[in-house]
This record gives C-alpha cells, sequence and structure tokens, in this order.
C-alpha cells in the first residue's frame, strides 16, 4: 500500500487524512468524547443557521480567535465543558480541507495518531494520502510534523518522499516539541491566550478515537 503526503489539496480517491494539529483536529477529536456528531461548516453564516435546526452548540474561530457569539473557540480545553448531541464548527483551515477530500476522510493529529493510522491502514484498498491543511495555502510545520507522527504507524508501507521526509522529521521527539511550539500558529495562539492549548495538542496518542468524515458529518469511525 501507498502512504502520500500532499498540502491543503486532496488527490486520493480512497483513504485520507486531514492533519490540522493547532487545533481542528485536535479539538474535533476531544469533542466526540462527549458529542456524537460535528458538522463542519465552511462560513460563519452557515453555521449560524444551522445551528437552531440541529439544537447544536457553535465552535469556531478565524484566525485563531473566537468567533464573537459562538459558545466556544476552536479549543480541545474549552470543548471539553460542552456535552450534548451535536456541535456545529467552522475553522480557518481544517473544514475547509474535509471539504475537498474525495475518498474516505479521517481526522488525525499527534493525540490519535496511532489509532488514525491504524483504522486508515485497515480500509484502504491500496492508497493513504496523509494532507497537512496548513495555513491558509501556505506550510505549516505543526501539520508537517504532526503528519510524521501518523506516519509512523505506516512506516511498513511504500512511502513517498514527502511522507519519507516527514517520517525522518520527527524522530526526535524533543525537537518536534521545541519547533511546534516556536511556531507562526503557536505563537500566534500564545498571544491570544491559548497557549495551554498548544500543549494540550502535542500530547501523543491519549485519544483512541478515528474521526471520520462522512456525509457531512463527523462520527467516531466503527
Amino acid at each position: 500500500m501507498q502512504v502520500s503526503l500532499s498540502l491543503e489539496r486532496s488527490f486520493s480517491h480512497d483513504v485520507a487524512i486531514m492533519v490540522d494539529v493547532l487545533r481542528a483536529s485536535t479539538t474535533i477529536t476531544i469533542a466526540l468524547e462527549k458529542i456524537p456528531y460535528v458538522i463542519p461548516t465552511l462560513e460563519i453564516e452557515e453555521a449560524l443557521v444551522m445551528a437552531p435546526k440541529h439544537q447544536a452548540f457553535l465552535a469556531g474561530e478565524r484566525d485563531g480567535a473566537t468567533i464573537e457569539g459562538f459558545d466556544t473557540g476552536n479549543s480541545p480545553l474549552e470543548i471539553q465543558k460542552l456535552s450534548g448531541n451535536t456541535l456545529i464548527i467552522t475553522t480557518t483551515n481544517g473544514t475547509r480541507i474535509l471539504k475537498g477530500i474525495k475518498g474516505r476522510a479521517f481526522i488525525g493529529s499527534f493525540i490519535n495518531a496511532r489509532a488514525v493510522a491504524q483504522k486508515a491502514s485497515n480500509i484502504a484498498s491500496e492508497h493513504v494520502e496523509v494532507v497537512m491543511a496548513g495555513v491558509r495555502g501556505k506550510f505549516a510545520i505543526e501539520d508537517f510534523l504532526g503528519a510524521g507522527e501518523i506516519i509512523t504507524h505506516l512506516q511498513d508501507h511504500e512511502l513517498d518522499e514527502m511522507a519519507q521526509s516527514a517520517l525522518l522529521a520527527v524522530q526526535n521527539p524533543e525537537l518536534v516539541d521545541y519547533h511546534v511550539k516556536n511556531s507562526r500558529s503557536a505563537r500566534k495562539l500564545r498571544k491570544l491566550g491559548f497557549g495551554e492549548d498548544v500543549e494540550f495538542c502535542l500530547q501523543r496518542d491519549i485519544s483512541q478515537i478515528a474521526p471520520q468524515f462522512k456525509e457531512g458529518i463527523i462520527r467516531i469511525s466503527e
């Protein structure tokens, strides 16, 4: 089986794992511990319209900042305080990437790297694509390193050169943590008061959940 790594755009018609470490992938995974359904939207207005229909909580950010009037931001720590049936989430990067995935779509990060890699490997017929969300179409080191963490659990397969590079980049966990904490995204989050979120997102394999995006809804993969 082939494992490939791409930025922003998904090309696989088999299985793809979207990686948005800071913070959408992490927040969605944590949300599913208490909330059965997560609905991602591209636009704020779409989320506001859908919320009453689904009696849903609203979570979201733009450029890292919590959207005014929403119940919570895109924060894995804040999301733990909510419980209910449905969460609607809109983010700058991650939710946009999900909408463009052609095959079966999963969501991964440091906190569920092993679980999502195993799920993808078990159901893929010939190809697992790891898709870095990046930041508005630009490379983000935290997503590259998060992808590498997932790929450590797929390294027995045939890796393309980008996937090999990500695998090599995560051999030293201390260096990985250092560079994520000092990334542009992390510095911005600290300025906005979300420094604890960055630390939370760097925990390894604390969740056994492999979120799957299907027919417009994210659920725990069976």
